[in-house]
């Protein structure tokens, strides 16, 4: 028997399927690149699941991709959660299996085919996980709306920062801009919380009625913004603890970078 351990990866050297969205993500993935996955990269997805539900987030996550793991982009656009996004340009070299997807800043960009109203006013999350940051100021990572508009959601390069909004619109919280997880959520109508460079912290902006467009990854989908910008993970949904996510997102991509030869 295997004893999951929270914020470990489990020391299965043969993958059996423990957890069954893991299993068909998983078998989808393969499925979609032609080949098997290596072991270790199904056992770091199985443990990611796992860990998830464990914490209870996982039933808040209602469109999610796993930008990374998979041996072909096909592969990585298959979605872990909810509906699969649309591609817009990508090929094949755009895509990195340990690093994950990087915008051109022109013309690629994904609809996640979720619409930004698709989740309560007050009870929202998004948040993605950045390898590196994006050049061009500004440029959206994961949002829909534009700066200025009411209920607009999102996480953008800014500046030297990254500018975190949650159906929210003219403000927004500006902490200087870090790689790896980020990510917002709201849960009340007066404040949201976001959580950058490993540390959450909270801002006082008082919600608005949420745009009607769907949310767009490394560009907006009716507003541009192009991001040049490397993500391996997307999450979009309902509200949820911040920093639990963030220690399964980075346990996943960090074991990726172990079992990917």
């Amino acid at each position: 028997m295997t004893i999951y351990v929270p914020g470990k990866v489990t020391l299965r050297q043969t993958w059996q399927p423990m957890d069954p969205d893991a299993a068909a993500y998983i078998t989808a993935v393969e499925a979609a690149d032609g080949q098997a996955l290596e072991e270790k990269v199904k056992i770091a997805i199985d443990n990611f699941v796992l860990g998830c539900k464990a914490d209870g987030i996982w039933s808040a996550i209602k469109a999610c991709c796993i930008l990374a793991g998979a041996r072909t982009l096909d592969g990585a656009l298959v979605p872990l959660v909810g509906a699969a996004p649309t591609n817009f340009n990508f090929v094949a070299g755009d895509y990195n299996r340990e690093t994950g997807l990087v915008g051109d800043g022109s013309t690629k960009y994904l609809n996640s085919n979720r619409n930004n109203n698709a989740d309560p006013q007050n009870d929202k999350h998004l948040s993605c996980y950045m390898s590196s940051f994006s050049s061009i100021d500004p440029s959206l990572y994961v949002g829909a709306g534009i700066g200025g508009v009411a209920g607009q959601a999102g996480m953008a390069n800014a500046g030297g920062t990254t500018a975190f909004r949650v159906n929210n619109g003219s403000t927004a919280a500006t902490p200087a801009r870090a790689t790896g997880f980020i990510g917002c959520s709201r849960s009340t109508s007066a404040s949201f919380a976001y959580r950058n460079n490993g540390t959450s912290f909270s801002s006082n902006n008082v919600s608005e009625t949420p745009i009607d467009e769907n949310i767009g990854i490394l560009g907006r989908i009716t507003n541009a913004s192009y991001s040049n910008g490397r993500l391996s993970f997307y999450s979009i949904g309902e509200s949820l603890d911040l920093a639990r996510l963030d220690a399964r997102v980075t346990d996943l991509i960090n074991a990726f970078g172990v079992a990917i030869p």
